[in-house]
C-alpha cells in the first residue's frame, strides 16, 4: 500500500518545465574589474564556458518565478564572493626553539625504538 502511493506521487513529478537558466557574460561585462572577473571564472568553475559565458542552472522550486530568483540569487552570492580580495598568505619559518623541539622529540623515539631491538650478542 504505502510502494504505491509512493508511486503515484513519483509520477505526478516533472510534469512542468520549471526549471530556469541564467546566463552571464563574464568575460564581455564592463560591470566588473580584470581581477573580480578572474575571480569569477574561478569561482565559476565548470559552469563556466570557454566563452567565457557563466551558466547557472536552477531547478530547486516547482515554479520558474522561484528558480528565476534563485538563479539571480546564486549569481549575486558568487560576484559577492568574486568581489572580496583574497587575503596574501606569507611564508613563515620555524622558530629556533620548534626545531630543536622537533628533534629532540625525535632523538627521544629513536633512543626508544633503539631499547626495543633485540641483538643476539647482548643476551650472552
Amino acid at each position: 500500500m504505502v510502494a504505491r502511493s509512493v508511486l503515484d506521487f513519483l509520477q505526478g513529478m516533472n510534469k512542468v518545465a520549471s526549471a530556469c537558466q541564467l546566463r552571464f557574460n563574464v568575460s564581455a561585462t564592463t560591470a566588473l574589474a580584470l581581477e573580480v572577473k578572474q575571480r569569477l571564472i574561478k569561482l565559476g568553475g565548470s559552469r563556466v564556458t570557454d566563452d567565457g559565458v557563466l551558466i547557472i542552472e536552477a531547478k530547486r522550486y516547482r515554479t520558474q518565478e522561484q528558480n528565476r530568483y534563485d538563479a539571480v540569487q546564486r549569481l549575486i552570492v558568487l560576484v559577492q564572493k568574486a568581489l572580496e580580495v583574497p587575503k596574501v598568505r606569507r611564508a613563515t619559518r620555524p622558530s629556533l626553539t620548534a626545531k630543536a623541539a622537533r628533534v629532540g622529540s625525535k632523538k627521544k623515539r629513536g633512543e626508544i625504538k633503539k631499547t626495543r631491538r633485540y641483538n643476539p650478542s647482548d643476551w650472552e
